[in-house]
């Protein structure tokens, strides 16, 4: 098993919203994927066979949250402050600021995204 994490998905209640904020922080185009009973947006990735993953809006079926379910964390690299300098201003909201995991595992952050969600952020020293 390369990765532990092959998919995931970021529930919305504002697809466009939700796509600007996260093409905002992070300096991306999210790709377009509709289908008849939901749509997506996708991040980029470089290799069909790495982690991907989308904002999704299903009609209900995924429900954004600032405390249940399982929290993900998106690749902060190279420096997780870069992200976190551009959340605010984005329409979000900074949960965790920057914090050292330990000089060899990086640094985490948590944010609240315009959906509601609780998202991590990670970076590994350069």
């Amino acid at each position: 098993m390369k990765n532990a994490i092959s998919w995931f998905e970021i529930g919305t209640t504002d697809l466009n919203r939700a796509t600007t904020f996260y093409e905002t922080i992070f300096g991306i185009k999210l790709n377009p994927l509709d289908l008849p009973d939901i749509k997506m947006r996708m991040f980029p990735i470089d290799d069909m066979m790495g982690v991907g993953g989308a904002l999704v809006d299903s009609g209900g079926f995924h429900k954004p949250s600032a405390t249940d379910g399982p929290l993900i964390y998106l690749n902060g690299n190279p420096d997780v402050q870069i992200i976190l300098d551009k959340v605010e201003a984005a329409g979000g909201k900074i949960m965790m600021p920057k914090t050292e995991i330990s000089p060899e595992y990086g640094n985490m952050a948590v944010i609240i995204d315009t959906e509601g969600n609780r998202i991590g952020l990670h970076s590994i020293p350069q």
